[in-house]
């Protein structure tokens, strides 16, 4: 059932690339402020490996809620949640939740959430871990913004969707 508090927020390649050995594929510095700016002053959910990607944690101004299977992880600063259903749980006051990853959280929480924030880099990556292959029909596109990265050399937009069922 679609969550209307429930948000992904996730930068994407071309071919839906996201990460690969643990880490981004691309540094852009501005969807980073983008990223903080969306995501300060509510609760973010993430799988133990996206986590320890971070540099520093916890993420300041922010509630998080760690997803693990493992019952001897205890991350300061942060919640933890041993399923998909007990993070859902963890919500039911929250205005907006942001799901922030990895690939595994990405693909489980997709059909839950009805709001996309994307940053979809347009070009192709090699990568290990990818997010769902996005059914654009679903979507309604609420705001588009189109950047160019000079360092990197490549195109990327701004993407926000609202699912068309909420």
């Amino acid at each position: 059932m679609i969550q209307k508090n429930i948000s992904i927020i996730v930068a994407i390649a071309e071919n839906f690339a996201i990460g690969k050995n643990n880490r981004l594929l691309f540094h852009l510095p501005n969807d980073l402020k983008r990223f903080k700016q969306i995501t300060s002053g509510h609760t973010i959910i993430m799988g133990r490996n996206t986590l320890l990607s971070l540099p520093k944690w916890p993420l300041p101004n922010r509630r998080h809620i760690v997803i693990t299977d493992n019952k001897q992880d205890n991350f300061p600063g942060c919640e933890i949640a041993f399923s998909i259903k007990e993070a859902v749980n963890l919500l039911q006051n929250e205005e907006e939740a942001f799901i922030i990853g990895g690939g595994s959280i990405y693909r489980q929480f997709y059909p839950l959430s009805g709001k996309l924030y994307l940053t979809l880099v347009h070009k192709s990556f090699d990568a290990d871990v990818f997010f769902p292959e996005i059914a654009w029909g679903e979507w309604e596109e609420i705001l588009r913004e189109d950047h160019f990265d000079e360092k990197n050399g490549f195109n990327y937009s701004y993407l926000n969707l609202k699912r068309k069922t909420v």
